[in-house]
C-alpha cells in the first residue's frame, strides 16, 4: 500500500474512532458521508439520491471497521460508468487522506488553535444567528463552512444563472448568484458578530476568530465567481455545440423550435454572398493590374512617375435560372430552399426563379415583391403551381425546356434545387443534356445527403453525369459551401 493509502487508513481510523466513542458531534457521520458525496459531485460525477441511499445501505452492510470494503462498496454504487471508476476511487482516497477539497470549517478552526470549547461557542453563535434569519436567508453557517450545504446553495445559484439569458453581463450574474448564496447577508452578520466574538474570547482572540470567518466568506465569494464563470463557459460551449449540430443536421429533420435559427443562418449565407458580390463588382469596375501596359506607359515618362494601368475585362451580363422543387418529399427542406432562392435572387441581378411539382411556374415577381414568409405562404398555397400532386421531374424538365429553353444561352447558369426523386416515373434526364448544351453551367443542388442519392426512386445517378456540378445542400453548412461555389461559377 502506498503512502496515500496508509494516510487514508490512518485518517479513516481516527474518524471512525471519534464517531464510535462520540468524541465529536453525534451527527458527524451523516455530515461526513454527505460531504463525501458532494466531493464526488464537485469532481464531475453525478450522484443521484437513490445512489446515496444505496450507499448508506452498503455502509450498514459492510460496517465501518475496515476501509477497503467500504471503498469497494462506494465505487460499486457510485461509478455507474466505466470511465467514472478512477474518479470515484480518487475522490474516496483523497477525502479520507486529509486532502479533502475543503474539509470541515470547524476542523479548520481547530487547526488554527481554537479549543473544542471555543469551537462550540462559535457554533452556538452561528446557530443563533441562523435561527433568527428569515426563510429566504441561505444561512451564515453554510456560507462560512463551505461544505455540502454551501455546494447545494452554489448549485441553486448556478440554476438561476443558467435560467437567465446568456447575453446578460457577468457582473449581473455574479451579483445574482451572491444574493442566492447569501454572501452579503453573511458579511453583514459577521460584522455584527465581531463584537460578540470579542466579548466571548477577548479582544485579540475574538478579533482572530472574526477575521477567520471573514476569510471564509471571502473564499466563498471566490467560489461563487468561479462557479458563475464555469457555468457561463459551459453554456457557451453547449450553445456552440448546438449551433454546430444544427449546421450539420439534415434540413428535413430540423425541429420546429430551431427553424427560425436555421432561417437566420440561411440569411447569413445570403449576406455573405451579397458582400462577396459587392467586392466582385468593385474589383470588376477597377479591373486587374496590367504589368505590361504599366511598363510600356512608364517608358514615355522615363519611369517617373509610374502610372498604373488596369485591364478591364469586357463582360456580358450573366443570367441565373433557379428551379426549386416544392413537392411533399422535400417539404421540410423546401421552405429553407425557397428562402435561399429568394436571397439569391436579391443578390444576383438578372435572376429568374421557378418552382415546380408536376408543373413549373415562374415566381420571380412574387419573391421580389413579397416578404419571405408571405412568399412562402403564397407558394405553399398553390398560387404558382398546384402543390397537391406528386412531383414529376421528367414532365417538369420537358416543360421548362419547351417554355424557357430559347432564353438560355452561354451567359446563363441553370440551378436546380431538389432531391431528384421521380416517384418511379420518367426522370427526363435527356432534357438535362439540352440545358447543358445551351447554358454556361448546369448545377444541381440536391436536398438529400450523398448516401441517399442512389436509393429508392432517386435518379441522381443519372442526373449527376449530365450536370456541370452536383452539390449536397442537405444541411446549413453544406448550403453555405454551395453558395460559395455558385458565386464562383457565376462570376
Amino acid at each position: 500500500m502506498g503512502a496515500e493509502g496508509k494516510a487514508g487508513c490512518s485518517r479513516f481510523a481516527v474518524l471512525v474512532n471519534n464517531i464510535v466513542h462520540e468524541a465529536i458531534d453525534p451527527h458527524a457521520l451523516p455530515k461526513l458521508f454527505g460531504e463525501l458525496v458532494w466531493s464526488l459531485r464537485r469532481a464531475g460525477v453525478a450522484a443521484a439520491p437513490s445512489q446515496v441511499i444505496d450507499w448508506l445501505h452498503a455502509v450498514d452492510a459492510v460496517g465501518l471497521r475496515a476501509q477497503a470494503p467500504l471503498r469497494h462498496a462506494f465505487v460499486a454504487v457510485m461509478a455507474k460508468e466505466r470511465d467514472n471508476v478512477a474518479v470515484v476511487e480518487r475522490v474516496f482516497d483523497r477525502f479520507f487522506s486529509g486532502e479533502r477539497l475543503r474539509g470541515d470549517f470547524f476542523e479548520r478552526l481547530e487547526r488554527q488553535g481554537l479549543s473544542l470549547a471555543e469551537i462550540g461557542e462559535v457554533r452556538a453563535l452561528l446557530a443563533t444567528l441562523d435561527a433568527g434569519a428569515d426563510e429566504s436567508a441561505g444561512g451564515v453557517t453554510a456560507v462560512v463552512s463551505r461544505g455540502a450545504a454551501f455546494d447545494r446553495l452554489l448549485g441553486l445559484a448556478g440554476h438561476v444563472v443558467e435560467a437567465a439569458s446568456g447575453s446578460v453581463a457577468r457582473g449581473w450574474a455574479v451579483e445574482r448568484a451572491r444574493a442566492v448564496v447569501g454572501i452579503r447577508r453573511a458579511k453583514d452578520a459577521l460584522g455584527a458578530l465581531r463584537t460578540r466574538f470579542i466579548d466571548a474570547f477577548g479582544a485579540e482572540r475574538g478579533a482572530a476568530v472574526a477575521d477567520a470567518l471573514e476569510a471564509e466568506v471571502q473564499a466563498a465569494e471566490v467560489d461563487v465567481r468561479a462557479m458563475v464563470d464555469a457555468r457561463r463557459r459551459a453554456m457557451t460551449t453547449r450553445e456552440e455545440s448546438r449551433e454546430q449540430k444544427l449546421a450539420t443536421r439534415n434540413l428535413g429533420n430540423i425541429p420546429a423550435d430551431d427553424r427560425d435559427k436555421i432561417r437566420r443562418s440561411v440569411r447569413l449565407i445570403a449576406d455573405k454572398m451579397a458582400g462577396a458580390e459587392r467586392v466582385r463588382r468593385r474589383l470588376a469596375r477597377r479591373g486587374t493590374f496590367d504589368a505590361r501596359g504599366t511598363i510600356r506607359l512608364s517608358f514615355r515618362m522615363g519611369g517617373v512617375p509610374i502610372k498604373q494601368v488596369f485591364r478591364r475585362r469586357r463582360r456580358t451580363k450573366p443570367k441565373l435560372f433557379l428551379l426549386c422543387d416544392i413537392s411533399d418529399s422535400v417539404r421540410g427542406t423546401s421552405e429553407l430552399l425557397l428562402e435561399f432562392m429568394q436571397s439569391t435572387q436579391i443578390v444576383f441581378s438578372g435572376t429568374r426563379s421557378f418552382v415546380f411539382v408536376r408543373d413549373v411556374g415562374e415566381a420571380t415577381s412574387l419573391l421580389k415583391l413579397c416578404t419571405p414568409s408571405h412568399a412562402r405562404g403564397r407558394i405553399a398555397s398553390g398560387a404558382v403551381v398546384p402543390v397537391t400532386e406528386n412531383s414529376s421531374y421528367g414532365r417538369v424538365l420537358r416543360l421548362f425546356v419547351e417554355r424557357y429553353g430559347r432564353e438560355i444561352d452561354k451567359r446563363s447558369t441553370v440551378v436546380i434545387l431538389g432531391d431528384g426523386r421521380t416517384n418511379w416515373a420518367d426522370d427526363g434526364a435527356q432534357y438535362l443534356d439540352n440545358l447543358r448544351r445551351r447554358a454556361r453551367a448546369l448545377v444541381w443542388l440536391c436536398a438529400e445527403p450523398r448516401s441517399q442519392w442512389n436509393t429508392g426512386d432517386s435518379a441522381m445517378a443519372r442526373y449527376a453525369p449530365r450536370c456541370t456540378e452536383v452539390l449536397d445542400v442537405s444541411s446549413v453548412e453544406a448550403l453555405g459551401h454551395a453558395a460559395q461555389r455558385l458565386r464562383r461559377l457565376r462570376a
